[in-house]
């Protein structure tokens, strides 16, 4: 039985046979996976009175070790979202009181945001249960699949410049 991108390369090669339709197979996939892993992450996230994007702030900021702050630079390359994207994000979250907003001291030309004891709690009570939600969601794999292909995953993301910023 094949999934959605098999049909889609077979439709590829009725089409265009004399190109190579290798890479939709794994782009495709990748692209599919994410969308499908994304929507059922939605709806958990929405029990906890946050979406996505504003947990992985959250999340960042939390692992950011004491003192809960990131410069809005340093958070918006962690969490790969424009300035402006994240103004917006931050802007919602500091209405719910989930972060603070400050000039920084050392160069007042920089924002620093940071975790309130609100936020921290909503995070934290919020990262087992994704974390229990991420495992139903790849239970088609076993624990040795998963480990392969985050190994293949991080050597794809490592070959497209993906390094840590911090």
């Amino acid at each position: 039985m094949g999934d959605a991108v098999d049909t889609i390369l077979q439709q590829w090669r009725g089409v265009r046979p004399d190109l190579d339709h290798g890479s939709v197979g794994v782009a495709g996939r990748i692209a599919r996976a994410s969308r499908l892993l994304e929507g059922g992450l939605k709806e958990f996230f929405v029990t906890h009175g946050l979406d996505a994007r504003e947990f992985e702030i959250l999340a960042a900021l939390l692992r950011s070790g004491p003192g809960h702050t990131m410069t809005a630079g340093e958070l918006s390359s962690w969490v790969m979202i424009s300035s402006a994207a994240l103004t917006n994000r931050a802007d919602r979250l500091v209405e719910k009181g989930l972060v603070t907003r400050k000039a920084d001291p050392a160069n007042r030309r920089s924002v620093l945001i940071t975790l309130t004891a609100e936020g921290r709690t909503r995070v934290e009570g919020a990262i087992e249960g994704r974390l229990a939600d991420e495992r139903r969601l790849l239970a088609g794999l076993t624990a040795r699949e998963r480990d392969q292909l985050a190994a293949l995953l991080r050597k794809l993301l490592l070959a497209r410049g993906d390094v840590p910023t911090r």
